[in-house]
C-alpha cells in the first residue's frame, strides 16, 4: 500500500489504497486492519506525524467497516461494480470525512467547517472519479489474494 501511495504521488489524489483496503477486508476481514495500520504507521513515519495525519487514524477504517458491512456472498456479476462504487464513494466523501479532524484541530465552527469541505470538492470530485476507474482491479487483487491464502 505505501508503496503504490509512493509510486503514484506525482498524481494528486489519484492512488491504490482504497483498492487494497477493499480487497483485503473482502479477503481477510478483521485482519485487514493489520495492514491498514500499518500503512497509517509508515506514512507518519516518513512523512511526518503532523496534523494532516491524525485523520489517517479513522479514514481508512472507516472505508474498512463500510466494506465489512457489505454481504459477505455478492453475486460475481455484481461485485466489480459494487466495490468499484464504494471505492469511488470514500473518494468523494474524502474531504468530508477528513473535516471533524479539521473543525476540532483549527477550532472551526460549522460555516468555516463547510467552506473547508466546499472548497475541497475539485480534490475529491478528482480522488472519486479516480478511485472508482481504479476500483476496477479489486477483484482481480481478491482472486490473488485468495489463491495466495489458501497455500
Amino acid at each position: 500500500m505505501y508503496a503504490s501511495k509512493i509510486l503514484m504521488e506525482a498524481f494528486p489524489n489519484i492512488h491504490l489504497l482504497g483498492v487494497f483496503i477493499i480487497a483485503m477486508t473482502v479477503v481477510y476481514r478483521k485482519k485487514a486492519l493489520y495492514p491498514i495500520y500499518i500503512y497509517v504507521f509508515l506514512n507518519g513515519i516518513f512523512a511526518g506525524f503532523n496534523m494532516w495525519w491524525i485523520p489517517y487514524l479513522y479514514i481508512w477504517t472507516l472505508l474498512w467497516g463500510a466494506t465489512m458491512l457489505l454481504p459477505k456472498k455478492i453475486p460475481p456479476k455484481v461485485q466489480p461494480i459494487v466495490y468499484m462504487v464504494l471505492c469511488a464513494l470514500h473518494g468523494f466523501l474524502f474531504g468530508t470525512l477528513y473535516a471533524p479532524a479539521q473543525a476540532i484541530m483549527f477550532g472551526l465552527n460549522l460555516e468555516g467547517t463547510i467552506a473547508w469541505i466546499i472548497a475541497g470538492l475539485p480534490y475529491d470530485l478528482i480522488h472519486g472519479v479516480s478511485n472508482f476507474f481504479c476500483g476496477i482491479l479489486i477483484v482481480p487483487i481478491i482472486s490473488v489474494l485468495k489463491r495466495f491464502s489458501k497455500n
